[in-house]
């Protein structure tokens, strides 16, 4: 699979934002406002179910609208549950959580492109594993992890082209216990295949990827909160919380 060399990364940059299209609005920053804000952009669990790749099963119940926009994702401890399957195992399910899916699907056309934004309260701790990532919706690849913490007091930003061909770049996340921001852009290469991803924390960028063969393929936008699985176990034993505010979603596909 054709994946971008470091070394085409700035010129395509260039190229790919002077091409942006106008900017259009397809998740506003009050879709966590009410509860009819958020029925009209998002939709509970992930798009294939309450199950994945962790020891948290997905509830409903676990995910909570605050009225000044805040949307809370909240892993309880739990005893009982039936086990999940992914990849032919068995995953013991330690956990009720929280996800929320986007109801549009995001494909980056010739041309064009979206930013994805957000400020989000988002634990480190062993065992917790948040997430705000995009993946596809017709078969894996592409994926696109806007941010990823993995209980190491760090955030990951990485795009996988396939299991084994993959960037990924981890930095610091200081002050777990504040808001920090988060930006995603996401732009056609104009390689007639390839996307280029920048990577923001706080304003700054971080890192710069390319997702190979990832044009025109529609994605998902997940935010959720797993538990162990990569974030190691046994998880905390106490509520676990995760919080996201002013989410924004801009296109600039024609």
């Amino acid at each position: 699979m054709h994946f971008p060399s470091t070394s085409t990364l700035l010129p395509l940059l260039l190229l790919a934002a002077s091409s942006a299209s106008a900017v259009r609005t397809i998740i506003p920053k009050t879709s966590f406002n009410s509860q009819a804000d958020f029925d009209a952009a998002w939709a509970y669990n992930y798009p294939w179910g309450t199950d994945h790749n962790g020891g948290a099963r997905m509830a409903q119940s676990q995910a909570s609208l605050s009225g000044d926009g805040v949307l809370t994702l909240t892993a309880r401890k739990v005893s009982g549950q039936k086990d999940a399957t992914h990849g032919g195992r068995a995953i013991k399910i330690h956990y009720l959580s929280g996800a929320v899916r986007a109801r549009a699907h995001f494909a980056v056309a010739r041309g064009g492109g979206y930013d994805f934004l957000g400020e989000f309260r988002a634990p480190t701790a062993r065992g917790a594993w948040p997430a705000f990532w995009l993946t596809g919706v017709e078969g894996w690849p592409p994926e696109i992890d806007a941010a990823e913490w993995k209980g190491t007091g760090k955030v990951s930003f990485n795009t996988f082209n396939t299991s084994s061909e993959l960037a990924w770049t981890d930095v610091a996340y200081p002050s777990p216990e504040r808001f920090h921001a988060v930006r995603c852009e996401v732009r056609d290469a104009m390689n007639q295949r390839d996307v280029l991803v920048r990577f923001y924390l706080d304003g700054q960028l971080v890192a710069t990827q390319g997702g190979g063969d990832f044009l025109g393929k529609p994605m998902y936008l997940i935010i959720n909160l797993q538990m162990e699985g990569s974030s190691g176990s046994p998880g905390p034993a106490s509520d676990t919380l995760y919080q996201v505010r002013n989410l924004e979603v801009l296109s600039y596909n024609p």
